[in-house]
């Protein structure tokens, strides 16, 4: 996707008070990361989300980074008194498990995106779980941006790397850096489906193998792993429009356009789950039409079976009455006699089961 070039020669140049060193300040478990970024790039020291948004609004320019990890009520609660954050959407952020939205309150925005994973496993035919699911709520005021995640799989620590390196880009402010979470967010969703559609075409190529064996029960597995896949990507594509068209003043129109085409991303991989859903009901179809018929296989072969098992059981039943006028009972070669005509009536019938293949 293409990088938001610099708007540094359009910006007025403003006097900057110089960074002074600060010291180590103590950092609680649940904060990743707390940054000051003034005209693009990173004040050095370590801050408290306090003394951040005041260095910031005494400079009158920059804004703050926060990023949380699992933050419970009582942790949160501080930030939010002094962000002003909806405490809605505080109890969103807290407990988690939401669908992506997109949510205006005042004069910042509360956004939630869905993180995926793909599980490595060494085949999709006995893998329990392929898709994990995580997720990413940041709020966006006009000199902060507050990210919390959940889940062990969506660290943002490389790409906050990223962004401190391109210092035209987080220029534009906090928007750029919801921008950057997104893009990121959406191009791990191309990953997976792309890695997915791999399974797929596995899974295919074993279910119409002449011996190939899939279970039902694992393509019932693909397609609950393919709707968690697009509970994830498909309620995303809304909050996207609106913030490209402009819903709060907090994302200038220098970061709108980049989210259309993010918006452009997320309709690509929207098709490609809708194609995933469509192919595996057609497998599943098939899967359940080759079992239905190997029943009726395995039925014809009981069958087949079981006739030619009659013939000996049969005859040996009439023997076993035990009349003393039974036909050839004192001949000599009565008993090899009725053991070839058992024997050679069997043998028929098998040829017979088996031109018509039911053996």
């Amino acid at each position: 996707m293409p990088s938001i070039p610099s708007l540094g020669g359009l910006r007025k140049v403003t006097s900057r008070r110089p960074a002074t060193a600060r010291a180590p300040q103590p950092v609680p478990a649940y904060v990743v990361d707390c940054a000051v970024y003034i005209d693009g790039e990173r004040l050095p020291g370590q801050w408290s989300y306090t003394d951040a948004i005041s260095e910031v609004r005494s400079r009158h320019e920059g804004f703050v980074w926060i990023g949380l990890y699992e933050p419970d009520a009582e942790q949160i609660q501080g930030i939010a008194d002094t962000f002003g954050l909806h405490e809605l959407a505080v109890e969103d952020a807290v407990h988690a498990y939401q669908r992506p939205k997109l949510e205006p309150y005042d004069d910042n925005l509360f956004m939630v995106f869905k993180t995926v994973r793909y599980v490595e496993h060494e085949s999709p035919t006995t893998a329990n779980e392929i898709v994990e699911t995580g997720e990413i709520m940041a709020f966006l005021g006009k000199d902060f941006i507050v990210t919390v995640r959940h889940g062990g799989h969506s660290s943002l620590h490389d790409l906050r790397g990223k962004m401190d390196a391109s210092p035209e880009r987080l220029k534009l402010g906090p928007a750029a850096v919801l921008h950057a979470i997104a893009d990121r967010i959406v191009d791990n969703y191309l990953a997976v489906t792309e890695a997915i559609e791999d399974d797929i075409d596995e899974i295919e190529s074993i279910v119409f193998a002449p011996r190939g064996v899939v279970g039902a029960e694992q393509m019932y597995l693909m397609k609950r792993e393919i709707v968690e896949l697009r509970r994830a990507v498909l309620p995303l594509a809304t909050p996207l429009r609106r913030l490209a068209e402009g819903c709060s003043p907090v994302v200038p129109e220098d970061v709108r356009s980049y989210f259309r085409d993010v918006e452009d991303h997320l309709t690509r991989v929207a098709e490609q789950v809708a194609s995933f859903e469509d192919l595996l009901n057609t497998l599943l179809d098939a899967v359940l039409a080759k079992i239905t018929l190997q029943q009726s296989m395995d039925m014809r072969k009981i069958t087949a079976w079981a006739a030619i098992i009659a013939v000996p059981t049969m005859v040996v039943g009439v023997y076993g009455m035990n009349f003393d006028y039974m036909p050839e009972t004192h001949w000599k070669f009565g008993y090899p006699m009725v053991m070839l005509v058992i024997v050679g009536v069997c043998l028929m019938l098998y040829r017979i089961f088996r031109r018509n293949r039911w053996l």
